[in-house]
């Protein structure tokens, strides 16, 4: 699906309906828009926390009224020893959203279950969407 930067919202209220588990990996190169759509997400979960980027921090938390978010950007990470260390495992492993821009960094790490947003950019305001569900960890 294609969507203007000003249909953000409404693209996450879509992307909530349609998602079967709580990991959502996003792809995309620099710029499409990976972080704006996470932040729409968050606060459509109802965190009223302020959305950043975590290139530099690795991962941000949003509080929920029934859990958190924790927001992973794993850009800057240079092997999967350094997510260990990070205890990314043990995020994963609860049951709070999980929202991992970069995620093939984390290849062997990644849960089996999982859905999958890959964004690309069409022009300065408009994006393409497309959303899959639990596809092989070697499609990625």
């Amino acid at each position: 699906m294609s969507y203007d930067l000003s249909q953000v919202d409404a693209i996450a209220k879509q992307v909530l309906e349609q998602c079967n588990c709580k990991v959502i990996l996003f792809q995309g190169e620099i710029g499409a828009g990976k972080t704006t759509l996470v932040k729409a997400l968050v606060g459509r979960l109802g965190s009223v926390d302020e959305v950043s980027s975590p290139t530099f921090s690795i991962v941000n938390e949003y509080l929920l009224e029934d859990g958190a978010v924790f927001h992973f950007d794993l850009y800057r990470i240079n092997s999967e020893d350094e997510l260990l260390d990070l205890g990314f495992e043990d995020y994963i492993n609860t049951n709070n959203w999980i929202f991992i821009e970069w995620p093939e960094k984390a290849f062997n790490l990644l849960p089996e279950s999982w859905e999958s947003i890959l964004i690309k950019h069409i022009n300065q305001d408009e994006r393409a969407l497309i959303m899959s569900h639990n596809l092989l960890k070697t499609q990625i």
